[in-house]
């Protein structure tokens, strides 16, 4: 389906290799520690335009101006930010855009901030809820066939797929004082 993404290549070199398989030129984000190797890869990159977001839910108008472009978007955010856009949501599926959403996850293991915890434990639910495909990476050995595989379901059958991305993946956030 994929080819193999080379043992050396860290997790978010394989997703943005993903992104440029399938054509994705538009990449949203609020930033985030989580994702920052992945969104630095896609600032360096000249064929896709990265869009800093002052909330998550504009993200959900970046994929649909897109698509309306004739172009592919990337959403990448973190738990807590899914809360935000609950409302938006209904626009990917109502409108048949395709969207990849890429989510760090926080509230889980290892998370030092109690305020991270509710809506990390709810996030699959709500996304489910919100008519996404959901599925959720643990090791980086899984990168490169579920997210290859989540980008060819979002992109070609236009289907709202979301990929969690555990804290066991990212690693826990650590408090610095």
């Amino acid at each position: 389906m994929h080819s193999p993404a080379d043992l050396t290549t860290s997790w978010p070199d394989t997703i943005h290799a993903h992104f440029r398989r399938v054509g994705v030129r538009q990449v949203g984000y609020v930033p985030d520690a989580g994702h920052s190797l992945l969104i630095a890869l896609c600032q360096d990159d000249p064929q896709i335009a990265d869009v800093v977001l002052t909330t998550e839910e504009e993200g959900v108008g970046l994929v649909a101006g897109a698509a309306l472009g004739g172009q592919r978007a990337a959403l990448l955010m973190q738990s807590s930010g899914v809360g935000n856009c609950v409302n938006m949501f209904s626009l990917l599926r109502n409108c048949g855009f395709g969207c990849i959403v890429l989510i760090t996850m926080r509230g889980e293991f290892g998370e030092f901030n109690p305020w991270q915890v509710p809506m990390g434990t709810i996030t699959e639910e709500v996304l489910r809820l919100s008519g996404f495909l959901t599925y959720r990476i643990e090791t980086a050995d899984a990168v490169d066939e579920v997210v290859g595989a989540g980008c060819d379901m979002a992109f070609n059958g236009n289907l709202q797929v979301a990929i969690l991305l555990s804290q066991r993946l990212i690693g826990p956030k650590q408090w610095t004082r």
